[in-house]
């Protein structure tokens, strides 16, 4: 097993993603015949009824996860939620999960997005190279090819 600092979390709805401030978070790869990995993460109360609503729904989460450093791409997972335990007016929110297998380079993501907005030539390029540190949020769910 190998264990990460959880630096952030959010969940992916769509193209829309809603961030969970943490106060903390671990995620572990498991490295199991079946590839889990678990997450769990240390919040504000705020967010029990979406955790709670899923693990009562058994309905899977599509989430990323920032690891180690912020500086690092986003990791998307499908999860879902084992456990939601309170400690000291904070919940702990256990999920297990699988990495998506998807294509999660971000520049391509970024290149992608501002494309898709229509940016060109000299203004591309400045946009680009502006985001590529500013790093703004982007769903890293774009699905590979075959």
């Amino acid at each position: 097993m190998k264990t990460f600092k959880m630096i952030s979390l959010q969940i992916i709805d769509g193209e829309d993603l809603h961030d969970i401030e943490l106060k903390d978070g671990l995620i572990i790869n498991r490295e199991d015949d079946r590839n889990r990995w678990l997450l769990e993460a240390f919040m504000k109360p705020t967010y029990t009824d979406v955790f709670e609503q899923a693990m009562n729904n058994d309905k899977e989460l599509l989430i990323q996860v920032v690891i180690t450093k912020k500086e690092n791409d986003p990791a998307p997972f499908r999860t879902k939620v084992l456990k939601l335990s309170e400690i000291n007016g904070s919940i702990s929110v256990l999920l297990e999960g699988y990495l998506n297998k998807t294509k999660n380079d971000y520049a391509e993501l970024l290149l992608q997005h501002l494309l898709d907005q229509g940016m060109t030539g000299d203004q591309l390029l400045e946009i680009f190279k502006l985001n590529m540190i500013t790093k703004p949020k982007l769903p890293a769910t774009k699905k590979i090819e075959n």
